[in-house]
């Protein structure tokens, strides 16, 4: 049994040097470890989060008349503002982030992006739960007995829009793709390298036909 060979054409360009069957290069081990890296520092900004947004955030206030716990202020933004003062820290880290990673690693890439988006979510629950644990207690009816009959005391804080923990990550794709797009190092034109390596088409295809020899003259002489 005979395998069959496939002749190359000579209308086809050469492949570019390095990647063979005209392939996209591979991910190689550095890029892993460097999208590891951008997990795990992304990640870790996620305290930053919590702290800033259980310092900023606006808080509602709780009043206890002795049998029940009402708002201070039924009129009261706080709530929504706390929603907001999330959202708005979300924007500016995710912002952040991009920024930094695009300026560790200019070429860009998949691992960096899939760390991205892997911390950055990360980064976004452990800021949600931090503020949490570092606000206001959980335990209204504590709470209210610690504060008194009639002395108002904060509201824990909490997170009405949960889609809002997914504005970090996205924030911080966009911005870093876009940061790529337009000032990453371009890769080196394969049609360019190719032409200086070696002539295509090859000279035989488009040669000059004055250049091809007479088949009157090879014809050997009749007898």
């Amino acid at each position: 049994m005979t395998e069959a060979v496939t002749t190359p054409s000579p209308f086809e360009p050469p492949l570019p040097p390095g990647k063979p069957g005209g392939s996209a290069a591979g991910i190689t081990p550095a890029d892993i470890r460097d999208g590891a890296a951008v997990a795990l520092a992304t990640g870790v900004a996620g305290v930053l989060l919590g702290v800033l947004w259980a310092w900023l955030a606006p808080k509602a206030q709780y009043v206890s008349n002795g049998e029940a716990v009402f708002l201070r202020d039924t009129e009261s933004e706080a709530r929504i503002g706390a929603d907001a003062m999330f959202f708005l820290l979300s924007v500016g880290l995710g912002v952040l982030s991009a920024v930094l990673v695009f300026l560790w690693r200019r070429r860009g890439g998949v691992p960096l992006v899939v760390g991205l988006v892997v911390g950055s979510g990360f980064a976004a629950l452990v800021g949600w739960r931090l503020g949490l644990w570092l606000g206001p207690s959980s335990d209204v009816a504590a709470a209210a007995l610690k504060a008194g009959k009639g002395v108002p005391f904060d509201a824990p804080l909490q997170l009405l829009a949960q889609g809002a923990l997914l504005v970090w990550p996205m924030v911080a794709v966009a911005v870093h793709l876009g940061l790529t797009a337009l000032w990453s190092p371009q890769d080196p034109d394969p049609a360019g390298e190719s032409a200086r390596q070696g002539v295509y088409p090859p000279p035989h295809v488009h040669a000059d036909p004055s250049d091809r020899p007479d088949p009157s003259e090879s014809e050997p002489p009749k007898a």
